[in-house]
């Protein structure tokens, strides 16, 4: 039988980036089929964004960042975030990657460390697209999918997904329709994924 993995994420959530490479060879291991569904944060269904937290909150957020980074072997940059151009269209990009059947999962790689790593301005066009290129994408046409009015209505219809499924952060895996949140879910995931349903 066909494993099917519905994957909730985003290009500007650190914690999708972090999980990103073990998520990938999860699923192959278990030669599972991933359907990507990228959106933002839910707020109606209780996301919070780390800039709405209180300090003490946020605080402990990027210390718990930093050990999982290390943990997962990947490097974070906080400096000179508040800087950087909105993530969001990025996020288009992939829909578009997805859309037209380009290697959506090396996209989303390549932008993801190019805003977590390196902390490059991926809201701007021009960026995205040497990032493209660099992954060996045609990014000129990436770009310019990622404005047509089919990829704004799969955003759309993503988020309703998300929020009709009770997701609310990133990135969620959703496995029969089990939800698992957050990349620390992943041995969850795993278990149900080889027959073993853990149940609260």
């Amino acid at each position: 039988m066909t494993k099917t993995i519905d994957y909730f994420f985003g290009i500007g959530s650190p914690w999708a980036f972090i999980g990103l490479r073990p998520f990938e060879a999860l699923a192959k291991e278990q030669n599972a089929t991933i359907r990507p569904y990228v959106i933002p944060l839910i707020e109606d269904n209780g996301g919070i964004y780390s800039r709405n937290r209180p300090e003490a909150r946020r605080a402990y957020w990027t210390k718990d960042l930093k050990r999982w980074a290390a943990l997962r072997g990947r490097t974070l940059n906080f400096e000179n975030r508040a800087a950087l151009s909105d993530p969001t269209p990025a996020g288009h990009m992939v829909i578009a990657a997805i859309e037209s059947g380009t290697d959506w999962l090396k996209l989303t790689g390549a932008l993801q460390e190019a805003f977590w790593t390196r902390a490059e301005d991926i809201g701007q066009a021009s960026v995205r697209q040497s990032i493209a290129n660099a992954a060996g994408l045609d990014g000129a046409r990436l770009n310019e999918l990622a404005q047509a009015d089919a990829v704004q209505s799969v955003w759309k219809s993503n988020i309703e997904t998300a929020k009709a499924a009770g997701v609310f952060g990133l990135p969620t895996f959703r496995f029969e329709d089990e939800l698992y949140w957050g990349q620390d879910s992943l041995p969850f995931l795993e278990r149900h994924l080889k027959g073993e349903k853990l149940v609260a």
